[in-house]
């Protein structure tokens, strides 16, 4: 397989930026999935020992990829400790 790939490349040069395109599309789509399944306070993997993880979470700790004007250093927690 790999081999007619490479043959195909070399016929066809113009087809190289479409496969570094779709290879580092499909491998930045794979870390972002990775990182919700991994990181985000909604998905429990241990329900037993952690069944409820986003009530552990602090104030000031960011779990967002991505944050516009946000200091969460700034933060202070608002609701009753449980």
């Amino acid at each position: 397989m790999l081999g007619v790939i490479a043959k195909q490349l070399k016929s066809h040069p113009a087809l190289i930026p479409l496969f570094i395109f779709i290879g580092g599309g499909a491998t930045m789509s794979i870390m972002y999935l990775s990182r919700l399944a991994l990181r985000n306070p909604d998905v429990s993997w241990d329900r037993k020992n952690n069944p409820e993880p986003w009530n552990n979470m602090k104030p000031d700790q960011q779990y967002k990829l991505f944050a516009v004007n946000m200091d969460y250093s700034k933060l202070k927690k608002e609701g009753p400790d449980f």
